[in-house]
């Protein structure tokens, strides 16, 4: 008989393990776990649903809600995520995942939660959305569960071993220059800036991702900033995320700048700089195929690795 309930202290391990068995393009460790799941300030032990058979774990869904605003105080307060979710081959097509997520909805629904999304979540989402290729079984339950793409997303990896330069990038670069514009590593007294350029402009967990980074251990060599004069207008880096160097990312330019190239430069120096620190490659887990910033990748040598969707259920 599967019997339900929700996280109890001691469950992680079973919870590692079965996600390695289920997930098997996505493995996780309790190290990651830890950090992702258990350490997250917006962890809620009552959205972490999971399945038993006996003793036994053999499915777990976990949802959250912000208690923690990404950027001044908006908590989202009509918003809910799911990150993960799976189910024991051995136990398929028994209503299990199924019954998780009708406990997750209640969960969201004690916190008047209007949408839940999979998995469109920051600060730590696992993937940005679900993987059709690699997972089609779950894929058809959310579709099945009333679940609809929000918009599709792409991830992308450079070889940095045939990287160089070209001499229209030198150019570029000359140019901008004699212009007036500075391409350069970070120092101390960007950071405010850069901070808030990356909030205000982009995404607060671009912010997030550079001012958690440093005290994790980000160098800010690895963080390359543009200023027009004295007008900070782009920046870039990697290392970011969970301390992972050859993941590229956050990486933005200000609008009003646009057509003078100044992302293929920055994209450049940074892609230079990380294989003259002796990376082999660079990768990230989001962007729009179609956008700009996903034909400026292209163009550098980027390919598309995954294709993942962002989906939502309306309660």
């Amino acid at each position: 008989m599967i019997t339900y309930r929700t996280y109890q202290s001691g469950d992680e391990t079973s919870i590692v393990s079965l996600w390695n068995t289920c997930l098997e393009t996505d493995p996780i460790n309790l190290k990651r776990f830890r950090r992702l799941i258990l350490l997250d300030a917006n962890f809620d032990p009552e959205g972490l649903q999971v399945a038993l058979d006996g003793e036994q774990l053999v499915g777990a869904l976990y949802g959250l809600c912000r208690k923690l605003p990404m950027y001044e105080t908006d908590l989202e307060e009509e918003n809910g995520w799911i990150t993960f979710f799976f189910v024991s081959p051995d136990y398929w097509r028994q209503g299990i995942a199924t019954t998780l997520l009708e406990k997750a909805v209640q969960f969201f629904k004690k916190q008047n939660r209007k949408t839940i999304f999979f998995s469109s979540y920051a600060p730590n989402y696992i993937v940005p959305g679900i993987d059709k290729e690699h997972y089609p079984e779950a894929a058809l339950f959310l579709e099945n569960q009333g679940f609809t793409t929000v918009y599709p997303c792409v991830a992308m990896d450079r070889n940095l071993v045939d990287f160089k330069m070209s001499d229209e990038v030198k150019r570029l670069l000359r140019e901008r220059e004699k212009e007036g514009y500075v391409f350069r590593k970070a120092k101390d007294g960007d950071l405010y800036k850069v901070i808030q350029f990356a909030n205000e402009v982009f995404n607060p967990d671009w912010g997030r991702a550079i001012r958690e980074g440093i005290p994790q251990g980000l160098p800010l060599e690895r963080i390359w900033v543009i200023y027009n004069h004295d007008r900070l207008v782009g920046f870039c880096l990697h290392g970011g995320y969970e301390g992972v160097p050859d993941r590229f990312g956050p990486f933005g330019v200000d609008p009003d700048e646009q057509g003078k190239k100044l992302g293929k430069i920055l994209l450049n120096l940074c892609l230079y700089s990380m294989k003259a620190e002796g990376l082999h490659g660079a990768w990230f887990l989001w962007t729009g195929e179609t956008s700009p910033a996903g034909h400026l990748y292209k163009k550098t040598g980027f390919e598309v690795t995954r294709k993942f969707y962002v989906v939502k259920k309306l309660l």
